[in-house]
């Protein structure tokens, strides 16, 4: 019987277009005002020199910092620095009202029934641990927060990578076939299984195939936990 569902976000509990159709852009729109405003504030610096290092930069050449930014954007990059970075935007987004964060309503009276039957519930999301929190705490639905037990990001490892999987077992200390993870890519699934996990491939549109080493479900309310 699972015990533990670990989700991923896009495509997942969200829509795929809510992501690149209204939180990239607001991102790109805001990165330049927002970097050279809040450039000297301690959490900000330490990720901008971060990008620096990896992109191999010049600490204080901002200019540079700000295009490398927007092109991991345009790139649609999973890299921690910028992840951490959009997500101190977005706040400023959710808190003045510029848009909510969206839930498909079959995964929000899901993970709510599964919270009260006793299941522990955690996210797993490229997007930074602060941006997760974010989205589920501004949904037409209210605050989700209190949903969730726990909330990984890139710093546990890729998520195509099946170490991080095996990292993610060991924090929630849990036997791995106790624990399902759901998200709608096929090589994360893969990673998830690989390392003992039960999988649920979310499949929004389209048909599902005809065969999968993984249960498929088109709702969350199609998705069993036995």
């Amino acid at each position: 019987m699972i015990s533990t569902i670990v989700t991923d976000i896009e495509g997942t509990t969200s829509s795929i277009s809510f992501v690149h159709e209204v939180l990239f852009p607001y991102a790109s729109t805001h990165l330049e005002s927002f970097v050279i405003h809040n450039q000297d504030t301690p959490d900000v610096r330490t990720q901008l020199d971060e990008v620096a290092v990896i992109a191999g930069l010049a600490l204080s050449d901002t200019n540079a910092i700000i295009k490398q930014l927007l092109q991991w954007i345009a790139d649609d990059q999973k890299i921690t620095p910028l992840k951490a970075i959009q997500g101190m935007i977005w706040h400023l987004g959710y808190k003045n009202g510029d848009f909510k964060g969206h839930i498909y309503e079959d995964a929000y009276l899901a993970l709510t029934h599964w919270k009260q039957s006793g299941v522990k519930l955690h996210v797993y999301s490229s997007g930074s641990v602060t941006a997760q929190k974010l989205l589920f705490g501004h949904t037409d639905y209210g605050d989700l927060n209190a949903l969730f037990s726990g909330h990984f990001d890139t710093l546990i490892g890729g998520k195509k990578e099946t170490k991080s999987y095996q990292k993610i077992i060991e924090q929630l200390k849990t036997p791995a076939h106790k624990i399902l993870f759901l998200s709608d890519v096929i090589e994360e699934l893969d990673a998830a299984k690989e390392a003992g996990m039960h999988t649920c491939w979310l499949i929004r549109e389209g048909n599902l195939p005809l065969q999968s080493q993984h249960k498929m479900a088109k709702f969350f309310s199609d998705i069993t936990l036995d």
